[in-house]
């Protein structure tokens, strides 16, 4: 009873806090109620027993790409009358994409419901076998998919260096560290005594 109060108030949250993100006027409202979308999105998948996806959820979609939307959106001088300019000249196709997403959606709510029927309505079970979500989806990753996981990450390594490398610019009247001669000064060469003449002051 208690799960099935949960399961309905944070789906309800979910779907209320989605639509204020289209229909929120102001943008840094949107991007927070899009932070509570996600916030309830990840209760559902503790519900669910997917407590691995909830803090994936939360961690990179709450703590990273949100949080960048509203840092994004609070530093830029957004022209609101501007931006609603073009609000009805695109409204058409945004409603063929609505409606074609909300089949979807009650094409797919209808298939599960006749295959959960046909199951007799049998849930998975999350921990069969002993195991957490967590332990099973980290013996997939990590076993059977680990080499795709290695030669995604060294093709990441491979474009951050390309990146760095290529915004990478040296000028000549910047002065830079050279740390093969920090490490290797020592006492005789990392100080150097200098004779000036009484009133001559110093030359840099």
């Amino acid at each position: 009873m208690l799960q099935a109060i949960a399961f309905y108030l944070m789906a309800g949250v979910t779907l209320l806090s989605a639509l204020a993100v289209v229909g929120a006027r102001n943008p840094v409202h949107s991007v927070l109620f899009l932070i509570a979308a996600f916030f309830s999105a990840a209760g559902l998948f503790v519900l669910l027993g997917a407590e691995f996806l909830a803090m994936l959820l939360v961690v990179v979609y709450v703590g990273a790409v949100a949080v960048l939307f509203l840092f994004v959106v609070m530093m830029l001088d957004i022209d609101f009358a501007k931006l609603k300019a073009g609000f009805a000249q695109y409204l058409p196709i945004g409603g063929l994409v609505a409606g074609v997403l909300a089949i979807e959606m009650v094409l797919v709510a209808l298939t599960v419901a006749r295959e959960g029927a046909a199951a007799g309505n049998a849930l998975p079970d999350a921990n069969a076998g002993g195991t957490s979500n967590i332990e099973a989806i980290g013996k997939v990753l990590y076993t059977d998919y680990a080499y795709y996981f290695e030669a995604a990450g060294l093709v990441l390594l491979v474009a951050m260096i390309g990146a760095i490398v290529l915004t990478m610019r040296h000028k000549a009247h910047v002065k830079r560290q050279d740390i093969g001669k920090q490490v290797a000064r020592n006492t005789r060469t990392g100080m150097e005594v200098v004779q000036i003449k009484s009133g001559s002051g110093v030359e840099l």
